[in-house]
C-alpha cells in the first residue's frame, strides 16, 4: 500500500492471491494513493499559501521601487504566483498588491513588465474576488490604455481582462465608457486573429446592448464597416456569432441602420442564412428585419429575396415572423424585387404563410403587407394577383377580415383585397368568400369610431392605426369591387349610399376621393343614381367640383352627370356651366375658349362622335386638356356615351 515506506533494496512481499482474486490489501491500495497524493497537495497548497502571504508585503514594495529593473523581476515572480491556486487567492485579498501591478503595468517603460502586469491581471480576474479587486483599484482606465499596446500578448490579455469585467463585474460597462474603451476597441476590428476578434465584438455588444450614446460612438469610430467586413471574410462561427450579435443591437439605431446597409450589410448577413448554425441564422435573420425598411432601394439582394422565399416554408415561429417582415419591407415601393419574389413563388409561399400563421399576428400581417406589395405596381402585378386566385389564397385572405380583429393586418388585407378586386377574374371569388359584407361592417365600425371622437378634434387609433385609413381603405376597395355589376347591386343592396354621401363631407381628401369614385360606379346603375340624388349628394358633389385633386373633381362631375341623366336638359345645362366655370374660374382666357369651343361644337359635332371624346377625357394627357374636353363632353353627352367613369383614375395601396 505504501512502497515509499519500504527500506531502500528491500524487496516487496510477493502476492499469494490469484490475480482474479485480489486481497483487501490490493483492494485498498489504489484508494490509498489518491488519498496521499491529496494529502500532499494539500501540503503544497498550503505552502503555496504560506510563502505567497510572506512574499506580498516585500513584492508590493518591489513593484513601487524607482528601478525598472527591480520592478520588471518583482511582476514575474507575482506573475509566476498567480499560475498556483493557492497563492492567487492569497493576492486577490491584498488590495495594495493588486493596486501595484495596475500602477506597474500603467508606468513600465519595457513591455515584458507590461505583459507580466497584464497577465496577472487577466489571472486574478478568473476570480470574482479579483474582478472587484482589479474594479477598486482603477485597473479599468489601465487595461483600457494597454488596448493601444503593439505587443499581442499585452492586447489579449487586456481585452480579455476587460471582458471578464463587462461580464461579472457591476460598474464594469460604465468605467469602461467613461475611459473611452469604445473609442479603444472599435479600430481593433481590423486585426485578424479570429479567436481575439470574437472577444472583442463580444466586448462592443455587452457595452452597445441599451446604450444609444455607444452606439454612436462605435458608428462614429467605424464600426459597422468592420463588422460587415467581418461577416463577409471570416468563416469562424463563434466570431460570425458574436458580430451578428453587435450588428443585431446596432441595427434597431436609426444612425447606425444605413451604414450597415450602405457597407454592404443585407448580402453579408444574408450569406450565412443558408449555414449550419441555427443560432447565426437566427441573429442573420433579425438583424436582416431590422435593417430591411432601411434597405428598400438597395441593389444586388436577388440572391437574398431567393433564400427568403425558401425559408417561408419553414416552421419556426421565429424564422417565419422575420422572413415574412424582410420581404414585406424589401418589396415596398421597389418594383423590381417586386417582379422578383414573383418569379420565385414568393405569393404561393405568403400564401402558405397566412395559413400557417393562424392567429399570430407577427406572421399574419408582413405576410399579407409582402402580397399586397406584390399585387400592384409592377411588371408581374396581374400575374400575382391571378397567383393568389390560383392558389386558393382568396378566401384564406378574406377571413382575414373576421373577428377578432387586429387592426394592423386588417388594414393590409383591406388593401391587398382592393389589389386583388383590379384582377376581373377575382371579382367573382371574392364576392363569393364574402369580402363585401365584411368589408361593409369593418367600415360602418370604423366610420362609428371616427365619429364617436369627432367632438374631440382627435385622430382614432387601434392598435396603433388610425381608423380614418381603414374608411379610406374599405371604400377604396368596395369602389374597386364594383365594377362588377353583380357586386355593384350587392354593395348597394346593403344601405351603404347614405354613408357614402356622408363621407362626401369627411375633413380627409382620400376618403372624398374614394368615396365619390365608388358613387361614380355605383351611379352607373338608375335605381342606385336615384339613390344618391335623394340623399343629397348633389350639394356636396358641386363643391367637390372646386376640388383642386384632379380625381376628386372628376369623379364628382361623373356622378353628377349620371344622377342628372333623367333631368331636363336645362338642368343638365346648368350642371355643365358649373363645372365648365369651377374648372376654369381661375383663368379667364381659358374660359373664353371653352365658351366659344361649346358653341362651336354644338354645331359641327353628331351625337356618334361623342364615344370617342369620352376615350379623349381618359386619356392621360394635360390636365388643362382633360378639363376643357371633359366640360365640353358633359354639356354633349348622352348616357350611352358615358363608359369611362371607371378608368378615369386609378390609385394603388
Amino acid at each position: 500500500m505504501f512502497p515509499e515506506t519500504l527500506v531502500e533494496g528491500e524487496a516487496a512481499m510477493a502476492v499469494q492471491s490469484p490475480p482474479s482474486q485480489p486481497s483487501n490489501v490490493q483492494r485498498l491500495a489504489e484508494p490509498s494513493q489518491l488519498l496521499k497524493t491529496a494529502i500532499v497537495h494539500l501540503i503544497n497548497y498550503q505552502d503555496d499559501a504560506e510563502l505567497a502571504t510572506r512574499a506580498v508585503p516585500e513584492l508590493t514594495k518591489l513593484l513601487a521601487d524607482d528601478d525598472p529593473v527591480v520592478v520588471n523581476k518583482a511582476a514575474m515572480i507575482v506573475n509566476q504566483l498567480t499560475r498556483k491556486e493557492a497563492s492567487r487567492r492569497v493576492l486577490v485579498q491584498s488590495s495594495s498588491m493588486v493596486a501595484a501591478v495596475v500602477r506597474a503595468m500603467t508606468t513600465a517603460v519595457d513591455m515584458e513588465t507590461a505583459r507580466c502586469a497584464a497577465s496577472v491581471l487577466h489571472s486574478l480576474s478568473h476570480q470574482r474576488e479579483g474582478l472587484n479587486a482589479i474594479f477598486k483599484s482603477g485597473g479599468i482606465p489601465a487595461l483600457v490604455r494597454m488596448l493601444s499596446s503593439p505587443v499581442e500578448s499585452v492586447l489579449f490579455y487586456a481585452i480579455t481582462t476587460l471582458h471578464n469585467l463587462l461580464l461579472h463585474q457591476e460598474g464594469a460597462k460604465m468605467a469602461v465608457r467613461l475611459a473611452d474603451g469604445l473609442q479603444r476597441m472599435v479600430p481593433l476590428l481590423k486585426k485578424s486573429n479570429p479567436k481575439f476578434l470574437a472577444i472583442t465584438t463580444d466586448c462592443l455588444q455587452l457595452l452597445s446592448y441599451g446604450n444609444q450614446e455607444s452606439k454612436l460612438i462605435i458608428l462614429a469610430n467605424g464600426g459597422p464597416e468592420g463588422l460587415v467586413f467581418i461577416m463577409r471574410n471570416y468563416n469562424y462561427e463563434k466570431l460570425l456569432w458574436t458580430t451578428s450579435r453587435v450588428l443585431k443591437v446596432l441595427s434597431v439605431c436609426p444612425s447606425n441602420k444605413p451604414a450597415i446597409v450602405e457597407s454592404g450589410g443585407m448580402q453579408s448577413l444574408g450569406q450565412h442564412l443558408t449555414g449550419s448554425s441555427q443560432r447565426l441564422i437566427q441573429n442573420c435573420l433579425w438583424t436582416l428585419r431590422n435593417l430591411s425598411d432601411a434597405a428598400t432601394k438597395q441593389e444586388g439582394l436577388d440572391g437574398l429575396l431567393q433564400i427568403l422565399v425558401t425559408q417561408l416554408g419553414s416552421d419556426d415561429v421565429n424564422m417565419l415572423t422575420c422572413a415574412t417582415g424582410i420581404l414585406s419591407n424589401l418589396t415596398c415601393n421597389n418594383s423590381r424585387n417586386k417582379t422578383l419574389v414573383t418569379q420565385f413563388g414568393g405569393v404561393e409561399s405568403l400564401i402558405h404563410a397566412v395559413l400557417r400563421a393562424g392567429e399570430k399576428e407577427d406572421v399574419a400581417e408582413p405576410a399579407v403587407c409582402a402580397l399586397r406589395h406584390l399585387t400592384s405596381r409592377h411588371q408581374d402585378a396581374e400575374l400575382a394577383q391571378n397567383a393568389v386566385r390560383l392558389h386558393y389564397g382568396v378566401p384564406a385572405v378574406v377571413k382575414l377580415l373576421g373577428q377578432p380583429h387586429y387592426w394592423p393586418v386588417v388594414k393590409a388585407t383591406v388593401g391587398l383585397i382592393r389589389n386583388l378586386a383590379l384582377c376581373p377574374a377575382n371579382q367573382a371569388p371574392l364576392r363569393e368568400a364574402g369580402a363585401i359584407p365584411r368589408l361593409v361592417n369593418l367600415l360602418l365600425k370604423a366610420h362609428q369610431d371616427t365619429q364617436r371622437h369627432a367632438s374631440s378634434a382627435q385622430q382614432t387609433y387601434q392598435d396603433g392605426v388610425r381608423m380614418e385609413e381603414i374608411v379610406e381603405g374599405c371604400t377604396g376597395a368596395l369602389h374597386i369591387l364594383a365594377r362588377d355589376p353583380i357586386n355593384r347591386g350587392e354593395i348597394a343592396s346593403m344601405q351603404t349610399i347614405p354613408l357614402f354621401v356622408q363621407l362626401l363631407y369627411s375633413y380627409v381628401e382620400n376618403v372624398k376621393r374614394v368615396s365619390a369614385g365608388v358613387l361614380c360606379e355605383l351611379a352607373l346603375d338608375k335605381q342606385s343614381a336615384e339613390l344618391i340624388d335623394a340623399e343629397g349628394a348633389s350639394a356636396p358633389l358641386m363643391e367637390l367640383l372646386h376640388s383642386n385633386n384632379e380625381g376628386i373633381a372628376t369623379y364628382a362631375a361623373a356622378v353628377l352627370f349620371r344622377i342628372s341623366e333623367d333631368k331636363s336638359s336645362d338642368y343638365r345645362k346648368r350642371v355643365s356651366v358649373e363645372l365648365t366655370h369651377s374648372l376654369f374660374k381661375h383663368d379667364p382666357a381659358a374660359w373664353e375658349m371653352v365658351s366659344i369651343s361649346i358653341h362651336l361644337w354644338l354645331s359641327r359635332l353628331s351625337r356618334p362622335s361623342l364615344a370617342s371624346l369620352g376615350h379623349v377625357i381618359a386619356a392621360p394627357r394635360d390636365f388643362k386638356f382633360r378639363q376643357f374636353y371633359f366640360s365640353s363632353y358633359l354639356f354633349l353627352a348622352t348616357p350611352l356615351t358615358l363608359t369611362f367613369g371607371h378608368k378615369l383614375v386609378s390609385s394603388s395601396i
